[in-house]
């Protein structure tokens, strides 16, 4: 298992160009090492996961000229960044405790399972400063919440506290502070106990086929599925049932 910490909790681990560059190139050795099968992403400190971009950073940048941002990341440090990994495959969980403002909302929102502290808030900002969420909230944010409820948020760059995201199925679990390791181990052993192939594979399948017809999702071809359907733990979690006992993944 991955641990991944966003480590300026000085400025509320406000994401610089720096910081996206060494995400980058952690995600790039999560991706590649296949002794690790889950990876968990936080931020230092109990105040934020992360406020997003560096506005001090910036301003700077702003006033030397630098090109504007939009949609994605695209020839930016860290390129493609997680919000734009659309293929990365391993399960990733948010641990959210504080605040996930704007950048660092959208990288929650690109993960796949998100566990959250009553203290988590949550917010895309950005229409307040002139800005748009370039790192996919817009695009996210619709999809998973009603888009009367997305709206609303996206347009008035209004916060929802932990219990509000739980009710629009935002979060997967919102628990006490002093909970929220012992929750995110909960999830992480369930993760590692199943089958790794299994998993690549049904994320691969989910997440291809949402703009997909039904029809034309059973039909597509998925990668990790072609993987997992030959594999030696396809053969590996029915003999382990039948001859009660805990399966040997080798993920292979």
């Amino acid at each position: 298992m991955a641990y991944v910490t966003l480590n300026r909790p000085e400025v509320l681990n406000a994401l610089d160009l720096r910081t996206h560059e060494e995400l980058g190139q952690v995600w790039d050795d999560i991706e590649e090492d296949d002794q690790v099968r889950v990876a968990v992403l936080t931020g230092a400190g109990d105040r934020a996961f992360s406020v997003g971009q560096d506005l001090r950073e910036r301003a700077q940048l702003n006033q030397e000229g630098a090109e504007p941002t939009t949609f994605g990341s695209r020839g930016q440090p860290g390129w493609p960044r997680l919000t734009e990994r659309f293929d990365f495959s391993k399960p990733v969980i948010a641990r959210v405790n504080g605040y996930a403002l704007g950048g660092g909302f959208e990288l929650a929102l690109a993960c796949d399972i998100i566990i959250a502290s009553e203290q988590a808030a949550f917010a895309l900002p950005e229409v307040q400063l002139g800005l748009v969420p370039g790192a996919g909230g817009a695009f996210r944010l619709a999809r998973q919440v009603p888009l009367k409820m997305a709206m609303g948020y996206l347009l008035t760059g209004r916060r929802i506290n932990a219990s509000q995201a739980l009710r629009l199925g935002l979060v997967n679990q919102v628990v006490p502070p002093g909970q929220l390791d012992e929750c995110v181990a909960e999830w992480t052993d369930d993760l590692l106990r199943s089958a790794p192939l299994a998993i690549r594979a049904i994320k691969e399948a989910v997440l291809r086929s949402l703009d997909l017809t039904l029809e034309n999702a059973f039909t597509a071809s998925y990668e990790w599925e072609v993987r997992r359907m030959y594999s030696q733990d396809a053969v590996e979690g029915p003999r382990a049932f039948v001859e009660k006992r805990q399966p040997i993944w080798r993920g292979r």
